[in-house]
């Protein structure tokens, strides 16, 4: 039997209207638009990556309730995806409460949501698929996981593959520069609760790209654990990591199956911390000192200036954000942060 395969385009954590606004009231860029951008980038490769179908790991807004112009302005892409004849399938992640309105997937048979434990099931090129997924569970994921995967049925299909998306953490993801490992707590489900019936897990939540292939105890893991990760930095704890996506392989050939997945990076703005620290210095010449820092800066950065001061009690009345923007060329997002320092006025 000749070989058939199908694509899985797999991204997470969009987190769209992250600092954006349609009615700013200071005049300054705004990164919202490098999520959007990122996001419409991946989801133009369908036809070039020859994409069967997209996943999408949960949080597609930045937060719960968002204005009824961003709900338009996230979902003119997705529509297109749609009415190409690509299913465009995404899990409600924390960020949206683990709801997406109903309504907005009901404009279109290609739109499809886990509103609720369920398996959706496709057949593309020869090749039978069933994927199972949950809404985000925020009243302990870790015992009630085993019987939440269990309503989504997958059990009673009989598909080539079985796919399962979540927005959780599972045991051994990591975060953060710190390299923080996900172990217990109510909110991390156990490695050796990965179901053995599918054949890859899909998960969002996590914004650090990763494919988690053993549990604590160095065992293998009864499928592997792909987190596509955010498609930009939301924070400077995320500095190092590179953004982007994962297209996933099912292939089928001669009766032996298969499934690769490779990571498609994104190319992002750079972020740059720059600590200072002030004990040397008065207010006057530390102006001068960050003025001369930020001289040759990346024009498109994406900048932290950190003060640090054994003197918690000083403030700062001249070093402000308006002070930096000041600066640095209207191009760069950059912003001030006094870490240990408890009193002081920012002047935003």
């Amino acid at each position: 039997m000749a070989g058939r395969k199908l694509k899985i385009l797999f991204i997470s954590d969009t987190h769209l209207g992250f600092d954006l606004s349609f009615q700013p009231r200071t005049n300054r860029r705004r990164r919202g638009h490098d999520f959007m951008k990122n996001f419409k980038t991946a989801l133009e490769t369908i036809s070039s990556d020859n994409i069967d179908l997209i996943i999408h790991g949960g949080d597609l807004f930045f937060r719960s309730k968002v204005p009824d112009q961003l709900v338009d302005y996230a979902f003119e892409p997705i529509m297109k995806v749609a009415e190409s004849g690509t299913p465009f399938l995404i899990v409600p992640g924390n960020h949206e409460r683990s709801f997406i309105p109903r309504s907005l997937f009901h404009t279109h048979n290609n739109l499809m949501v886990f509103d609720e434990p369920r398996t959706f099931n496709f057949f593309i090129d020869g090749i039978s698929l069933s994927i199972a997924g949950l809404p985000f569970h925020k009243n302990n994921i870790r015992d009630n996981f085993t019987e939440l995967v269990k309503k989504t049925k997958v059990d009673k299909t009989n598909s080539d593959f079985n796919l399962l998306c979540l927005h959780h953490a599972i045991e051994g993801a990591t975060v953060g520069q710190q390299n923080y490992v996900f172990r217990k707590g109510e909110d991390v489900i156990r490695g050796s609760d990965i179901p053995g019936n599918f054949d890859i897990i899909l998960s969002g939540h996590i914004h650090r790209a990763q494919v988690l292939t053993k549990d604590l105890s160095g065992n293998d893991l009864a499928a592997p654990v792909i987190y596509a990760g955010s498609v930009e930095r939301t924070s400077f704890a995320e500095q190092n990591e590179e953004k982007g996506y994962y297209v996933i392989e099912l292939v089928f050939e001669d009766d032996k199956k298969e499934v690769n997945w490779i990571f498609k990076p994104f190319a992002t703005r750079k972020m740059i911390t720059l600590e200072i620290e002030t004990t040397q210095f008065n207010n006057k010449e530390l102006e001068e000192v960050i003025r001369k820092k930020l001289l040759n800066i990346d024009k498109d950065g994406i900048v932290q200036v950190r003060l640090k001061d054994e003197n918690s009690t000083r403030t700062y009345n001249n070093i402000t954000t308006a002070f930096l923007r000041s600066v640095v060329p209207e191009t760069v997002n950059i912003s001030l942060s006094f870490p240990g320092i408890s009193r002081y006025n920012k002047n935003e």
